[in-house]
């Protein structure tokens, strides 16, 4: 049942969609079920979660007090308004997530998931979709097993398309959230190490993110990685699921294991060739990487009479902005959607805020990459600021999520980031100490800092010297968005 496109919920529904007992007569019909009382209107419902710091149940009178209708409860609690008794109140937030997903036959759901990239990738896949119909995405980091239901119940009946970004810091935890979405496709854009502290190493990673897969049926799609180390793993991982599978990347390979005569395999010997290019399904070609943007080719590898080839001009920088590219494309060419329309749709596409979001500062460049951080993105935005040509500052924060291994991590980080074509590097936080012990035995060029107020003046004072193009970037915990808020503040 819906009203203006908005789903009704009423007695009968939240009952079935839970397994819950009414305490008390509830009479009325809600469009909203809400966790938080800070937003919560009249009419709506409110549900009432338990969290490690939090306690909903003891909002209740402020929930009566703006207007709710009735409350999900895990057991019976002193209020005059209707109650859903559920037991427990996290695991029907899912099942309530379940149910109207099960409820809108109309839709087509891509999920993903990764180390990096989600929520670039996510962006650019409903940018596509968008051009067909109404679409959903997921907003924010409401990627868990909290957030993605509360999404699902953010459907209206005008969507057609949903993009689901899943995330996960324990195993189990995408299986459960894949099961609530029934994705058509599912795509895991790569296995880095972010959460490689919770995960305790790179192949539970992959265990945890190959979840993904597992709420396809028969007829969906899964789209692998072919250029990642875990992509044998993840194909494998997906074959028990469905037989269409779609790739996208490239990948070398020694050349005895590609498919070649043995004449061919001396030939390329004798030539002093070891390895060949091998392309997944989709591929990018002639690649140019710009400060302000890219250009490629966006082709197509599969057994079909004419090979596609189409140019995208993407206003996204960064060679790793091309890989999350040809993964939007996969999903949305998995759901037959025309590769003229799917270069549209990235082209159309916007980069999220603290995305490598590009501000003038007078004759300066900041590059706002706040977002948040682990290894690889720190190497991919590193790559970004060497295509400027201006001074170059990296303005790092620490890496959190890390574990027994912080250290190590954030020493490595640093001497791979010294071998990149940057002039400086300030490093912020505890851990950044090690980062800047591992650059400086390769290059003398990083400076930590314990606080940011002595990290801006030396950075104000670098500003003074030359013109100059900063990319800050650190965990989300670190707040690196506030260095580049007070230097607007005080240009």
């Amino acid at each position: 049942m819906t009203t203006n496109g908005l789903y009704i919920w009423h007695k009968d529904n939240l009952q079935a969609a839970t397994n819950g007992t009414w305490q008390g007569e509830f009479n009325k019909k809600s469009v909203k079920i809400t966790t938080d009382t800070r937003i919560i209107k009249q009419g709506d419902i409110f549900l009432a979660i338990k969290g490690d710091n939090f306690d909903g149940h003891a909002f209740i009178d402020v929930a009566q007090e703006k207007g709710a209708v009735a409350v999900i409860v895990d057991t019976v609690v002193d209020s005059k308004l209707p109650q859903l008794i559920v037991g427990d109140t996290k695991k029907a937030l899912g099942l309530l997530g379940q149910y109207r997903r099960n409820e809108h036959h109309d839709l087509t759901v891509v999920a993903l998931t990764g180390s990096s990239g989600k929520t670039t990738t996510k962006e650019m896949i409903g940018s596509i979709l968008g051009l067909i119909a109404p679409t959903l995405i997921t907003r924010g980091n409401l990627n868990n097993d909290l957030g993605v239901p509360m999404m699902l119940l953010e459907l209206t009946d005008e969507h057609r398309f949903a993009v689901m970004e899943l995330g996960a810091n324990h195993v189990g935890e995408i299986a459960y959230t894949s099961g609530l979405v029934r994705p058509d496709v599912a795509c895991v854009l790569n296995i880095g190490t972010a959460h490689l502290g919770e995960f305790g190493g790179r192949t539970n990673i992959a265990k945890a993110k190959s979840e993904i897969y597992s709420g396809l049926t028969a007829d969906g799609v899964a789209v692998v990685p072919f250029g990642d180390e875990f992509f044998e793993f993840l194909g494998e991982s997906a074959s028990g699921f469905t037989d269409q599978i779609l790739t996208f990347g490239e990948t070398k390979i020694p050349i005895e294991q590609a498919d070649l005569s043995d004449e061919d395999v001396q030939t390329l010997f004798e030539q002093g060739v070891t390895s060949v290019l091998m392309m997944g399904d989709l591929f990018a070609d002639d690649i140019d990487i710009t400060p302000t943007g890219s250009t490629f080719t966006l082709n197509t590898n599969l057994e079909i009479d004419e090979i596609e080839s189409l140019l995208v001009s993407l206003p996204f920088v960064g060679e790793h902005n091309v890989a999350n590219a040809l993964a939007a494309a996969t999903c949305a060419y998995a759901l037959g959607v025309p590769l003229d329309l799917i270069v549209r749709g990235l082209e159309k596409a916007t980069p999220p805020k603290g995305r490598l979001t590009r501000i003038a500062f007078g004759e300066h460049t900041l590059i706002d990459d706040t977002y948040n951080a682990n290894p690889t993105s720190m190497i991919a935005a590193a790559k970004v600021l060497e295509q400027e040509d201006l001074v170059k500052i990296l303005v790092l924060g620490d890496i959190f999520e890390l574990g027994d291994v912080a250290d190590d991590e954030h020493h490595r980080l640093g001497q791979d980031l010294a071998m990149l074509a940057v002039d400086e590097i300030f490093g912020l936080g505890t851990h950044m100490a090690q980062m800047v012990r591992g650059a400086n035995e390769i290059r003398a060029i990083a400076t930590h800092f314990n606080d940011k107020s002595d990290l801006l003046n030396a950075l104000k004072s670098r500003l003074q010297e030359a013109k100059t193009a900063v990319l800050f970037k650190g965990s989300r915990g670190m707040k690196m968005e506030t260095l580049i808020e007070h230097l607007m503040s005080h240009r």
